[in-house]
């Protein structure tokens, strides 16, 4: 049967909680517990409340197939999109006014099932105050929606970076594993907790254990007590650890709600 928890798809006396993973691929692992008839997507969506759009980091999406999988989903889901290598990787967030409206123009087609955008920064790119603020003010001129920076140099942590990110309304992406000096020593914009699990000790593979999981629901349910949107996107997908570790984090968070 389907673990099917619809509460977690609304704030409740709480903050929301979102589950989910990078793609809604299903395996036959898997399939047991998500409904026969529908797309991947549709069949996904069911089950779980949020996914992150991976794949427009590496090529765009025309317009209408956002608009598709808006279709597909119900009402209470919403999609993270990432932002595209374009932008972050390529031309460094410098410049790239043009690309973000392009994409954005793209992306909104999700409408209101649109609950989050992902900055993913390179290990190489460093914290440069002038490129960020422009960056980042470039962003917000142009959406309100939440935003979750993943910086992994070590100079996107300090208090300076987190206060620029903070007036610009932009989250710390948690991450795990955490890349070497970058703890999240001084929070950014404390309205969004966004979950980022890529899989340890072998990054993208491996499963998290059911300790491990349990402890997350406990943190979990803690902070969406004082955050109004909490996600946790699984992206240990490489070997099919990804939706086993949903469903279970969503069945202690079950347990925790009662």
């Amino acid at each position: 049967m389907p673990y099917r928890l619809p509460h977690l798809h609304k704030a409740g006396p709480h903050g929301a909680i979102r589950v989910g993973c990078a793609g809604w691929g299903l395996s036959s692992a898997v399939a047991s517990h998500f409904p026969e008839e529908g797309s991947h997507l549709e069949r996904y969506a069911q089950v779980l409340t949020c996914v992150e759009v991976n794949s427009s980091f590496y090529k765009p999406h025309r317009a209408q197939t956002y608009a598709n999988w808006a279709q597909s989903v119900p009402a209470s889901f919403r999609f993270s999109v990432k932002l595209p290598k374009a932008i972050t990787h390529d031309a460094r967030l410098v410049g790239c006014e043009a690309l973000i409206d392009d994409f954005f123009g793209k992306a909104g087609e999700l409408g209101d099932k649109l609950g989050c955008w992902l900055v993913q920064l390179p290990p190489s790119l460093p914290f440069e105050t002038d490129v960020a603020e422009a960056f980042f003010e470039a962003l917000r001129a142009r959406t309100k929606l939440p935003v979750a920076c993943e910086a992994r140099h070590p100079g996107w942590f300090t208090t300076q970076a987190a206060s620029l990110l903070k007036a610009n309304h932009v989250a710390y992406v948690d991450a795990d594993p955490i890349p070497d000096d970058c703890e999240i020593t001084h929070r950014a914009d404390a309205s969004l907790i966004y979950v980022r699990l890529h899989g340890s000790p072998d990054l993208y593979k491996s499963s998290y254990d059911y300790t491990y999981l349990d402890d997350l629901a406990h943190t979990l349910h803690q902070r969406s007590r004082k955050t109004p949107e909490v996600w946790c996107i699984f992206d240990n997908t490489a070997e099919g650890a990804a939706q086993p570790n949903a469903l279970h984090l969503m069945e202690r968070l079950r347990l925790h709600h009662r």
